[in-house]
């Protein structure tokens, strides 16, 4: 569940199935990532402490096998600021491509946001757009201009892009 600058480890909540797609995708040798906008931490709203407590709680509740999601990157600028990594830009994505040797015709960007979708395009690989996140009705529109696969959720892509069961 999207809350809007999640800062309180409370509010982190599995998403029925995504678990399970997960460990799928490990099974399948796909590598695992969260790239993110926190520009709550500019905005003075939480801090790196609270950030870094709530993907240490999100961690503990997916408990995936190893080697589980290899990096955790955050962008913590405002819109209104200037950004190296700050989605669209594709910057993380790319550095983990270049780091982890993988092949950009391989891999996805799955995303609920605009930000996430681009991100995905100006780097080069392909975007998901899911449903079950803080996407609203005309971003979807915005995803199908542009191409974007669009699912109700993650478990759904994993199903039905990936092709993998579980």
């Amino acid at each position: 569940m999207d809350h809007h600058h999640t800062c309180e480890v409370h509010q982190i909540t599995p998403i029925a199935g995504v678990k399970e797609a997960l460990e799928a995708c490990l099974q399948a040798g796909y590598r695992l990532f969260v790239l993110t906008n926190q520009s709550g931490i500019n905005r003075g709203k939480f801090t790196w402490a609270q950030y870094h407590a709530c993907n240490r709680r999100m961690l503990e509740l997916l408990d995936l096998p190893t080697p589980g999601i290899l990096e955790i990157k955050a962008a913590p600028e405002r819109p209104d600021e200037p950004s190296v990594y700050r989605k669209p830009s594709p910057q993380f994505i790319w550095e983990m491509i270049a780091k982890y040797q993988l092949d950009p015709a391989r891999c996805w960007m799955i995303g609920d946001r605009i930000t996430d979708w681009d991100a995905g395009k100006n780097a080069g690989v392909r975007s998901c757009a899911v449903r079950s996140g803080a996407g609203r009705p005309e971003d979807f529109v915005y995803a199908e201009s542009q191409g974007f696969a669009i699912r109700a959720d993650f478990p759904a892509f994993v199903r039905l892009d990936l092709g993998l069961q579980f």
